[in-house]
């Protein structure tokens, strides 16, 4: 059964879309696109119109999965379409990756009417969407995430970029899909390391703002890809989507505060990411490592219990997500480094950020990070560093 979930932008709604769920989805790619496309013309939308010209960008990993399947499905549907191949790995999210876009776009003689589709994970749609947004200046993006975590997060809400040497995504812009269309049977084939990685954020949402999933992840017998009751999953994918467009909804461009809960996590968990290199530990594991973190400084806060912060451990090692199984060491070296990498985080002003810290299993607070405070009331760098070096022992690199 298909599930449509609105994400509502716009004074007049000129920049909504929909996430379609639904198994199959991936063969009616072509039939979904001409669908949008009549909607637009029915509406007399002023929206860049959606042309004839798609190519789709993938890796040849997932390409090798499900690109002939996506390539037919908007073949069938009279598109005119072309191909994309970019590296596969988070090292890749770079503006010479993008260049292969414009590369491409150039020698096909993409459009503003012309579509992208992002057939992939997280990597994927951000430099898919990132090139959509600054080719001729804007052209339709349509995300076709094909990992638990694209589908659960990275394909919705139009953020969009690549990474600089010294920080993750601090290169980008918003840009807003077209479509969202996840196909559920694509998870299937994801390797096991990376279904884990999208349990991060689902892990994240029931934290922030859905204590109810929070409870369903925590009286599950397992998290684990071969392990997961399909009823749970699917409910996931739902509740997690249907979480992200209302944040979306409400607060687009991460002006009003809403939309930095779902930093929940990825403050430290993108300094890490940072500091390894991007090869180390993927995104999701980052987060899980960040969230533990996070779930710490709230305890040394006094912002929420250490019982809390158990049942949020829980979790995560019920999805394979614990401390100790994770490939990265924040090693004595290391924890000076992670430091000095949140201050070239992209919400740092002034040499100030904030925190999304815990106060509840479905409640987050702002909290300021100033590095040097010594009022034991805010976020500090000697408060993170006790932090990071009591979650020693981990494995070494």
């Amino acid at each position: 059964m298909e599930v449509m979930i609105q994400v509502n932008l716009g004074v007049d709604g000129e920049r909504s879309y929909e996430i379609s769920i639904e198994s199959g989805n991936l063969d009616r790619l072509g039939v979904e696109l001409r669908r949008v496309q009549s909607e637009q013309a029915a509406q007399n939308s002023d929206r860049s119109k959606l042309g004839e010209k798609v190519t789709i960008v993938s890796n040849p990993t997932v390409f090798g999965l499900y690109g002939e399947r996506a390539r037919a499905a908007l073949a069938g549907a009279q598109f005119e379409v072309s191909y994309c191949e970019l590296p596969d790995g988070e090292e890749y999210k770079t503006l010479r990756s993008i260049e292969k876009i414009y590369d491409h776009a150039l020698a096909n003689g993409l459009e503003r009417s012309s579509t992208l589709v992002a057939l992939g994970g997280g990597v994927i749609g951000d430099m898919t969407g990132f090139a959509a947004a600054t080719w001729l200046r804007g052209m339709n993006v349509v995300q076709v995430p094909t990992t638990l975590l694209a589908m659960v997060d990275s394909s919705i809400g139009g953020k969009t970029g690549v990474n600089h040497p010294r920080g993750k995504n601090l290169i980008g812009a918003f840009h807003q899909p077209r479509l969202v269309l996840a196909d559920p049977q694509v998870l299937a084939t994801l390797p096991a390391r990376e279904f884990r990685a999208g349990m991060a954020e689902v892990i994240k949402y029931g934290i922030i703002g859905d204590p109810e999933l929070f409870e369903l992840l925590e009286q599950s017998s397992s998290l684990k890809q071969d392990e997961i009751d399909p009823e749970l999953l699917a409910t996931i994918l739902i509740r997690s989507a249907r979480a992200k467009a209302d944040v979306v909804s409400k607060d687009e461009h991460e002006t009003k505060g809403l939309r930095a809960t779902l930093n929940y996590g990825h403050t430290i968990g993108h300094a890490i990411e940072s500091v390894t290199g991007y090869k180390v530990v993927n995104h999701g594991e980052a987060v899980a490592l960040g969230t533990l973190a996070a779930g710490e400084l709230a305890v040394q806060l006094k912002l929420w219990s250490a019982t809390d912060a158990r049942r949020q451990q829980a979790v995560l090692q019920k999805a394979g997500l614990a401390v100790a199984a994770l490939p990265i060491a924040i090693a004595a070296d290391n924890i000076d480094r992670i430091v000095a990498a949140l201050k070239s985080d992209k919400k740092v002003q002034a040499g100030k950020g904030v925190f999304i810290l815990p106060i509840q299993i479905g409640a987050t607070k702002t909290i300021e990070y100033q590095p040097s405070d010594s009022t034991q009331t805010l976020v500090s760098d000697p408060l993170i560093k006790q932090v990071l070096t009591a979650m020693l022992p981990i494995q070494s690199i």
